[in-house]
């Protein structure tokens, strides 16, 4: 991938033709993160390591607040940046993820950005001898993060290598767990939004991983027969989830009613000149966004079929919340816990 200028662009559902906001930047924008408590702050990760935060409320071209040489900015492309709650003093706080193995803590202060390196990835058992005998470590190449909804300190990083480790805000030097999960990079991990043991990873390695963060190995392997670049969990469901693929398709699961393949395969560019690299689900709205590697963005709209919901017995109110979300997936990992043969 080459070095080149950037745009970050801001769309409503009212017009998704044409921007509502465009701001343009020396380095290419590789990814962002919209505050949830104030959606006019914006954090972009830049390919030249660099991380800003733009304030849509403020008329100008530039970032309000960036990260510089100095103040600790990344040596290699930012894959993922992230809001996190407010640090004690009421400062906001973001995280973000490089291929320079550092994941870093940014606190703005004074309208300056603090950074604070939370851990480096080393690669396990990979030392090699430098100059005069001194013992220098592999870096792990940082691609994709996401931290725990529940456990405030907890939070998962998937790698080049195609590791995912457990880590955790509080201890720097190691980490709670190591996964063996891919064969080749990681692209995307995510934690379930109802139920907080369940995770899911994708990889260049044609396949989708769903975990249980208290076991080893996947409870679930879906093969997509190409690159998954992005997945997402849908946030109506425990059990659906959208995953995207280099081959230009859109693939829908929902394991409640299929556990073994998607129940819909959508192609949404033309394969062999346009690479999908990622997917999101509106939060309220049935519809998701799939972006390519050309700039197009497509929005799609789930059809009814995709969205069932649990039929209604006679007489008996159908129970909804996060409480049957949480039973419905558990279900289903423990007819996988049943099955899976004990070592």
């Amino acid at each position: 991938m080459k070095q080149s200028r950037g745009m970050l662009l801001l769309y409503s559902m009212k017009n998704p033709s044409f921007p509502e906001y465009t701001f343009s930047s020396e380095s290419g924008i590789m990814c962002l993160d919209m505050h949830v408590d104030h959606p006019y702050l914006v954090v972009v990760g830049y390919y030249d390591g660099n991380v800003a935060i733009y304030n849509l409320k403020k008329l100008q071209s530039q970032p309000a607040f960036r990260s510089s040489a100095k103040s600790g900015k990344h040596t290699d492309p930012v894959w993922q940046v992230k809001w996190q709650k407010d640090d004690m003093d009421n400062n906001l706080n973001f995280f973000s993820v490089s291929s320079d193995g550092r994941i870093v803590s940014w606190t703005l202060v004074k309208s300056e950005l603090v950074h604070s390196d939370i851990i480096k990835l080393k690669v396990e058992g990979s030392t090699t001898e430098g100059l005069e005998g001194l013992q220098l470590h592999t870096v792990g190449c940082g691609t994709a993060f996401d931290f725990h909804r529940e456990i405030d300190y907890m939070f998962l990083v998937g790698t080049e290598e195609g590791k995912i480790y457990k880590c955790s805000k509080s201890y720097s030097s190691q980490f709670l767990d190591t996964y063996d999960a891919h064969n080749m990079a990681v692209d995307a991990v995510s934690w379930n939004p109802y139920h907080a043991k369940v995770f899911m990873s994708c990889s260049s390695d044609w396949t989708v991983k769903i975990w249980d963060h208290t076991i080893k190995t996947p409870m679930f392997i879906y093969d997509l027969n190409s690159a998954v670049g992005d997945v997402a969990w849908a946030p109506y469901s425990s059990t659906v989830f959208a995953a995207v693929t280099t081959n230009g398709k859109t693939h829908v699961f929902d394991l409640a009613i299929n556990k073994y393949e998607a129940i819909c395969n959508q192609p949404v560019v033309a394969k062999k000149k346009n690479k999908i690299t990622h997917v999101q689900f509106n939060p309220i709205h049935p519809i998701i966004i799939v972006g390519d590697d050309r700039g197009h963005v497509t929005c799609l709209k789930l059809s009814p079929n995709l969205r069932k919901m649990p039929k209604e017995k006679k007489g008996q109110e159908v129970q909804k919340g996060p409480a049957v979300e949480i039973a419905k997936l558990d279900k289903l990992l423990n007819l996988v816990r049943e099955v899976k043969p004990k070592i």
